[in-house]
């Protein structure tokens, strides 16, 4: 039994290369296919992501099942990314290069449809996005940047907004009210 489990049935440096190689051709892979699939927008790009999981494991694992080369195979995931992340902090044209650049979907109000097509998004998309970072609709939206990340940067249009101090002014009165009512229904 501890065999099986503690008892590497493939050299170490095929363990250490196969995540490895693996990394960064799905680096490669996803820089070419968009920031789309970083974003994870809908179900199908959650399907594309855990299949691809999936089919990469046997890449990276090998013949090997044991609980040593799993932990080979995750250090060397990680040691390789923390590497990669620590490198492009030095070299920020290469970072950029890597990573691609923003997308402006909205400017200045106006839905950007080609940026849209390119991103392989639609405007039902795009809302559901403004609607999850507070927007009631994209009416609201002066700017929406995707970012090479797979995040939103989003900019309300002036004034379809409530400020927090704003808020915090409101609550105060409204505070200041219940403290006048309560006082008057103690008399």
């Amino acid at each position: 039994m501890f065999t099986n489990m503690f008892v590497l049935t493939i050299p170490w440096l095929e363990k250490i290369l196969r995540p490895t190689l693996v990394y960064f051709a799905l680096v490669l892979l996803l820089r070419a296919f968009g920031k789309r699939e970083l974003a994870q927008l809908n179900p199908f790009d959650l399907v594309v992501l855990l299949c691809l999981a999936n089919t990469l494991q046997n890449a990276i694992i090998g013949n090997d099942n044991t609980v040593v080369g799993g932990l080979i195979g995750a250090f060397s995931l990680l040691l390789v990314n923390w590497g990669t992340v620590r490198f492009l902090l030095g070299h920020r044209r290469l970072d950029q290069l890597l990573a691609g650049r923003p997308t402006v979907l909205i400017k200045q109000g106006r839905v950007m449809k080609q940026a849209l097509a390119r991103e392989m998004m639609t405007v039902a998309e795009l809302a559901v996005v403004a609607h999850r970072q507070g927007f009631s609709g994209l009416d609201q939206v002066e700017q929406c940047v995707l970012e090479p990340g797979g995040t939103f940067a989003i900019t309300a249009k002036a004034g379809t907004r409530i400020e927090l101090s704003d808020l915090m002014d409101r609550m105060e009165v409204i505070h200041k009210q219940l403290e006048d009512l309560r006082g008057a229904l103690k008399r």
